[in-house]
């Protein structure tokens, strides 16, 4: 019985690396991943650095309440932000090769505008915020006001749209090449603090300095890309691009609910652990959450890929083809995902004590849970991108739903108990539930597919 199964794992690893060497879109998701991996992994590495200098001359309290600024202001930018992008990928995919400039024009426009008006009600969201709970989280009136103007620039630095124009026309490098403005940027910047005098002020100075960087770097490779491959676009009448596609805002608003839960309730917990602990605690749960993030950032590369490359193989309307990306895709993304929570098991404490001192020692057990949850979503990172890809966003935006309700409930449970290691056990456990789910609602709809 053994010896059977033994033999049938060889056939289907065998089948999977035939797979991989013949299916041109899994090469591409593979090619597109490795220039986005580029980018993140200049990131990746230069993050250790910075963050070594800022968690080390801000201290676990200063660090808390530097952390709680910017889970704040992502977490704000994450719920009004639509994801633009997304729209671009999949409607362009109709407009660029028919050659109707007029309705991309439209839709290009049209983005902006929503990336813009999103910009203005954060805002405005980020100035309440900042004063109404800023005490509650452990801020001074000054600190509310700079977390104010951080948040401002944040938002307004929104870039999904650009990021859509590079990916609807396969220039990944050109990503790539303007991501690295961020942690190269925050290098800079924070090196100029720690010369000049650390503070939470500089680096919040530091770390707005670094998106304004990266935001210039993606607009402009963005509109050199359009007037190469497709010329001067017209933004003329751009409120009508929602009458050339009358499901485009129902895909928005399933697009921005899905990834605004999924990513708001992610520094939400920061949020909460700095309401109910502290802000030191806030700060520990941050960095382990963030290192975590740091070694499993394959799984938001590879869902980018595979997303833009499963649109191009349902436009086609080849089902079979569909089916066979999606089971390789995920193969690979299980692979992967038992990888590196090996790797944050084994490299974590070490990684930990070298950066940030032995100050934060406390976070290796934070480290190891919310290393393991990430590597449980990349698992399952192609899920979500074929029910996109399928017409199915109300399955993933009710799963998404259901998760964030589950990990509030969860932390308000186990956080007043536990501390920061309760929050880390909630994150791992509405982990394996969406795993779960997300995997049931995409096989459904692979089967569906037709």
């Amino acid at each position: 019985m053994q010896r059977r199964r033994l033999a049938i794992h060889r056939v289907r690893f065998a089948s999977f690396v035939r797979g991989l060497r013949d299916n041109s879109s899994l090469r591409s998701i593979l090619q597109n991943t490795g220039w986005l991996l580029t980018g993140k992994g200049v990131g990746a590495v230069l993050s250790l650095f910075y963050l070594a200098i800022v968690t080390r001359t801000l201290g676990p309290v200063g660090f808390g309440l530097f952390s709680l600024i910017l889970s704040a202001a992502q977490t704000i930018g994450i719920i009004i932000s639509f994801e633009t992008w997304q729209i671009i990928v999949r409607y362009g995919q109709e407009y660029v090769p028919s050659g109707d400039h007029e309705k991309f024009g439209r839709l290009f426009f049209f983005c902006i505008a929503l990336d813009l008006c999103g910009a203005i009600v954060g805002s405005l969201i980020a100035m309440a915020v900042a004063f109404l709970l800023g005490p509650e989280l452990g801020l001074t009136n000054d600190m509310a006001v700079q977390a104010t103007l951080f948040s401002m620039v944040m938002l307004l630095t929104i870039r999904s749209t650009p990021t859509g124009i590079l990916r609807l026309f396969d220039r990944f490098d050109a990503g790539a090449f303007a991501e690295t403005m961020v942690p190269v940027g925050r290098m800079i910047g924070a090196l100029a603090v720690w010369l000049t005098g650390p503070s939470i002020s500089g680096f919040l100075i530091a770390w707005a300095g670094a998106e304004l960087l990266c935001a210039v770097a993606y607009w402009y490779l963005a509109l050199k890309t359009i007037r190469e491959r497709t010329g001067r676009l017209s933004g003329r009448r751009f409120l009508t691009a929602r009458h050339d596609q009358p499901e485009i805002l129902r895909y928005l608003v399933a697009t921005n609910i899905s990834t605004s839960v999924s990513g708001a309730t992610r520094h939400l917990a920061v949020l909460l652990v700095g309401g109910f602990v502290g802000p030191a605690s806030a700060g520990l749960y941050r960095l382990a959450n963030q290192l975590s993030a740091s070694l499993t950032k394959i799984a938001g590369l590879l869902s980018k890929s595979i997303f833009a490359e499963l649109v191009k193989v349902r436009a086609n309307a080849d089902a079979e083809s569909l089916r066979a990306l999606f089971s390789r895709a995920s193969l690979l993304a299980i692979i992967t995902g038992i990888l590196i929570a090996i790797i944050v098991v084994f490299i974590g404490k070490p990684l930990l004590l070298l950066l940030a001192g032995p100050e934060y020692e406390a976070a290796y057990p934070l480290l190891v849970l919310l290393g393991i949850a990430a590597a449980i979503d990349l698992i399952g990172v192609t899920y979500e991108p074929l029910l996109m890809a399928t017409g199915r966003m109300n399955w993933s935006v009710k799963i998404r739903l259901f998760n964030a309700v589950l990990l509030v409930v969860i932390l308000t449970i186990l956080l007043p108990r536990f501390g920061t290691i309760g929050a880390a056990i909630a994150t791992l456990a509405v982990a394996v539930v969406g795993l779960l789910l997300m995997g049931r609602a995409a096989k459904r709809a692979a089967l569906q597919a037709g």
